[in-house]
């Protein structure tokens, strides 16, 4: 039988900070707003995986250095030079804060990705699973999807309001949580619903993206009851609660 490479591989780029400048803003959800950035720096800019991501730079006059944050690069277009970013107004971090006031012609400075994770895209099946913070790259995995590949997903959210519609190739079951006030980043609404969903058969790659402690428990629970396997699971906190 012919064995199928499932490895997950990295490539590493060369480090560059680009400074850049807002060509589009949109709101794409209540709490969600997308800056499309140009520039001739970006002529040399690569991202091979919706794992990436990239160091935005926050400057504020007199304070150094400045305030980074992490974020995915949701659609990079080499022949129009467009850099699309989607910003979680979620209070008052830098991001939210600079996203929100954001206008055409602002100037932006963002480093990396430093590299690249790529997981094989012929495994039977995906599960993504996650928060607000996690749509960007979820969206992003779902438009390079092979033509037919199958993906669950499951999404927390505040309410209805901050759905989105997910473009997919292939068929997709999605799962959308709320909380309707209630604190996020609490485990137990994804716990439940991961434990009470179907899981298709066939080998699978999961990715989870949340608060911290919650993806590194989700994931324990995937290891035990629902059949994934360590190589295939990557979980990440992509904020956490300030202690």
């Amino acid at each position: 039988m012919e064995t199928v490479d499932r490895e997950v591989k990295t490539v590493m780029h060369t480090l560059k900070r680009r400074t850049l400048t807002v060509k589009r803003v949109e709101q794409v959800a209540p709490h969600m707003r997308r800056i499309t950035l140009t520039g001739e720096d970006l002529s040399d800019f690569v991202s091979l995986s919706p794992d990436d991501h990239v160091k935005v730079f926050f400057s504020e006059p007199g304070v150094e250095p400045p305030v980074m944050r992490d974020y995915t690069p949701r659609r990079y277009d080499k022949d129009t030079q467009e850099l699309d970013l989607e910003f979680y107004l979620h209070g008052e971090g830098p991001g939210s804060q600079w996203a929100l006031q954001a206008q055409v012609g602002q100037s932006l400075s963002v480093g990396g990705p430093r590299g690249s994770r790529i997981v094989p895209y012929n495994f039977d099946w995906y599960l993504m699973v996650g928060d607000e913070t996690s749509l960007p790259s979820i969206s992003r995995r779902l438009t390079e999807l092979p033509e037919g590949a199958r993906s669950v997903i499951v999404v927390e959210v505040e309410n209805e309001s901050e759905k989105i519609e997910f473009a997919s190739r292939g068929p997709t079951d999605v799962h959308w949580i709320y909380r309707h006030g209630e604190k996020p980043g609490q485990v137990e609404r994804l716990k439940q619903e991961i434990v009470k969903i179907s899981v298709p058969s066939g080998d699978y790659f999961a990715w989870i993206a949340c608060e911290k402690a919650c993806a590194m428990e989700l994931k324990e629970i995937l290891l035990t009851i629902k059949g994934a396997k360590e190589e295939w699971i990557k979980a990440t906190g992509y904020w956490h609660h300030a202690h």
